[in-house]
């Protein structure tokens, strides 16, 4: 993976390169991870005229990058003194006395305090703005990326579906949600990949609904969000399920109309497909059968490193879809005092000749009676 690592900061230098700067500094706890593999917590990434240095406040658990590396290509690993200082501002520093004239910084990831600490720690320096650059070279994923978001799916899947055999009548959402995060770790994953959501009843399909003490009752609408982080690779899934011996009219006639929107919003997935178009297509489903007044902001969106990256699924979104991005496609309506139905899947945008666009999630979409 050091070459991969290698190729990705080449490409990093080579922009900054163009943009007049000959130094960068990638503060972004994602972004630095993109380009080194795995780091010490707060580290952050000088890529500098003269060498690439990791700055590091506290001496690594594990050691991802020599002192003295083997490579040339390599960052050096620099660990501050008594585990004391700024990463950020040593590196500025460092930079400066490598000759630097400007540095290009992540002022989106940046407190105003912290920059003003890289001013004064490099005061003859030019600080300008990096973008979000980096988060742009994440957007499509390598085959190993892709990988690691599979396995996260699996895991993701494997722990719904074991709680789907056990009873839930009784059993709070909070106490559902910590024991799916408790299987996903039992099964290999690093963590959940965001807090597991677990909505019954009227709080079903709610977006943004954190778990509560409320008990999972026989006729409710049970929704349930979780994700796996595996290798920092992110991976997230949603079903809604009926609990009990069948679902109510209503209950079918909602779950119907989310999931065709999904669906609609999945086959849309293809390269140089306008990233608003898949908004648009699910979201005239939902507002054709009268929910166009309780929809989301947006559709789905890219998933990586971070559970909420690009690109966007919106109705403002710009741009278009590439091959090897992968989004998510989460319709969802949420009726106030009723509950609701959420759909959530991640999926590999694939060309056609491909066999369309790849599905990382696997559980059931059927309407299951639990």
């Amino acid at each position: 993976m050091s070459e991969v690592y290698a190729a990705r900061r080449a490409r990093l230098h080579d922009q900054c390169t163009a943009a007049g700067s000959a130094a960068a500094l990638v503060s972004r706890p994602a972004n630095v991870r993109y380009l080194c593999g795995a780091v010490p917590p707060g580290a952050v990434l000088l890529l500098g005229p003269v060498q690439d240095v990791l700055v590091a406040a506290e001496v690594p658990s594990v050691p991802p990058l020599p002192s003295a590396p083997p490579r040339a290509e390599e960052p050096r690993l620099l660990v501050l003194p008594g585990a004391e200082g700024d990463p950020a501002a040593a590196a500025a520093d460092l930079a400066a006395a490598d000759g630097a004239e400007s540095l290009a910084v992540e002022e989106h990831d940046l407190t105003v305090a912290r920059h003003r600490a890289l001013g004064a720690a490099a005061p003859r320096i030019r600080l300008a703005d990096l973008g979000r650059a980096v988060e742009q070279l994440r957007i499509v994923k390598d085959d190993e990326e892709i990988s690691c978001m599979r396995i996260a799916g699996e895991l993701a899947d494997q722990a719904l579906g074991e709680l789907l055999e056990s009873i839930l009548v009784g059993r709070t959402e909070r106490h559902l949600a910590l024991e799916l995060e408790r299987r996903l770790v039992d099964h290999g994953a690093d963590g959940p990949a965001f807090p597991t959501v677990v909505a019954a009843g009227p709080n079903a399909g709610r977006p943004g609904h954190l778990p509560t003490d409320r008990r999972v009752e026989e006729g409710d609408f049970l929704t349930i969000r979780l994700g796996a982080d595996y290798r920092g690779y992110r991976c997230q899934v949603g079903r809604t399920f009926v609990v009990g011996p069948s679902p109510a009219d209503w209950q079918v006639e909602l779950y119907d109309v989310v999931f065709a929107a999904q669906r609609a919003g999945r086959e849309a997935l293809l390269p140089g497909r306008a990233c608003r178009d898949v908004d648009r297509v699910t979201r005239q489903v939902l507002d054709a059968a009268g929910y166009g007044d309780v929809l989301e902001p947006r559709t789905g969106h890219g998933v990586g490193l971070e559970i909420d990256e690009d690109p966007r699924l919106s109705p403002s979104a710009m741009g278009k879809l590439d091959a090897c991005v992968p989004v998510t496609v989460e319709p969802g309506v949420h009726l106030p005092g009723r509950g609701g139905v959420r759909i959530d899947d991640t999926l590999v945008v694939r060309p056609e000749a491909d066999g369309g666009p790849e599905l990382l999630t696997i559980t059931t979409k059927e309407l299951l009676a639990l």
